[in-house]
């Protein structure tokens, strides 16, 4: 045998062995690690809300009359006590000083009555009489005040003209709504929520709102009422209250808003040691549950666990068999052997929604 082959012979296997090191480090399965959470004390759900008007005021004259003027026009802010139309007050105003006139005159009879009462030149009875019909005539010259006051009609809250329904020289009845004001002193957050946040309302601990209107600040909200019965959706109406008002000034009513609740979990549902893991990182084998354990040295241990439920964000609750701080593979379970590395994939960056860069 040539001498020279020897070597070439060597050199051939040290090289597919070096190429076949590459090809075992090369096709090392990777895998994504989580680390398993202790179940939560709590829940946050999040609603879709909406801003409306604690209630809607509709204007009208407590008079009949011609509409003389309208001083606003539909999304108005007016504060409270602002003028917001006239009725022509020219009959009124002629009606008062008619009664003017005539109680004016019979104060000074009532006078000149009461000298020869007191002189026996007039009975009693007719100084009564008198004076009864003159309280009449200032009663019913305060009805006339009362009207001639009626013809104008002012904002009787602060909020926002929502509609103007008549136009100056309309004719309008008493109690015709001329126009319709938003009262804005205190807004409320309408919200629909389901069946299952509804039979957990004794537990909720916390509601809080956010809108881009006001840069996510995160506002305190009070719980007013629950609707006990479902619409044909199986949605519970919920109605809040801002449990403060400085921020109110930016948000207006029909605004879209988003809402979330803070439900505590009941007593004793799971047990201390109870942990959740996403439910993809569980996988069963002859009718045994097992996760995949990564140790120190990028080892995949197949470990059993004990199932104990779903917790309410969708993940899996595990009640024994791993603990908190340990590596499990929760992406690329399927291809794993017993004992196996693999090469672990880093984390996402906090940036990185949904590790899509």
């Amino acid at each position: 045998m040539n001498k020279t082959i020897i070597p070439a012979i060597a050199l051939g296997l040290l090289t597919l062995t070096a190429c076949t090191g590459e090809q075992s480090q090369v096709h090392r399965h990777s895998v994504a690690t989580t680390q398993p959470e202790p179940v939560a004390a709590e829940s946050i759900k999040y609603f879709s809300g909406r801003v409306e008007e604690s209630r809607e005021i509709n204007l009208g004259f407590k008079t009949p009359g011609q509409i003389e003027e309208i001083y606003v026009k539909e999304g108005d802010f007016v504060k409270e006590g602002t003028l917001i139309a006239r009725l022509d007050d020219k009959d009124y105003r002629l009606g008062v000083e008619a009664l003017e006139v005539q109680y004016n005159q019979l104060s000074s009879e009532i006078e000149r009555m009461k000298q020869l009462v007191e002189a026996k030149s007039v009975s009693e009875n007719d100084y009564e009489k008198a004076v009864a019909g003159w309280k009449q005539l200032g009663v019913q010259l305060q009805v006339n005040r009362n009207k001639l006051d009626y013809t104008r009609l002012e904002a009787p809250v602060s909020g926002y003209i929502q509609s103007v329904n008549y136009e100056p020289s309309e004719m309008v009845d008493a109690g015709m709504a001329i126009a319709t004001l938003l009262d804005t002193r205190s807004m409320e957050v309408v919200v629909d929520i389901p069946s299952e946040v509804y039979l957990q309302r004794d537990h909720i601990k916390k509601i809080s709102c956010k809108s881009s209107a006001i840069s996510n600040t995160v506002i305190p909200m009070r719980l007013l009422s629950i609707t006990p019965k479902a619409d044909g959706n199986q949605l519970y109406r919920v109605r809040l209250a801002f449990a403060d008002g400085k921020s109110l000034r930016r948000l207006t009513a029909g605004m879209n808003i988003e809402t979330s609740f803070t439900i505590s979990v009941a007593d004793n549902a799971y047990p201390e040691t109870a942990c959740i893991l996403p439910m993809h990182s569980v996988f069963n084998d002859n009718g045994q549950d097992f996760v995949w354990v990564v140790s120190p040295d990028s080892t995949v241990h197949k470990t059993p666990v004990t199932l104990d439920g779903i917790a309410d964000d969708g993940q899996i609750v595990i009640s024994g068999g791993i603990n908190a701080g340990q590596q499990i593979v929760r992406a690329g379970v399927e291809y794993l052997q017993d004992g196996e590395k693999v090469n672990i994939l880093p984390a996402p960056a906090e940036t990185n929604i949904g590790n899509i860069l």
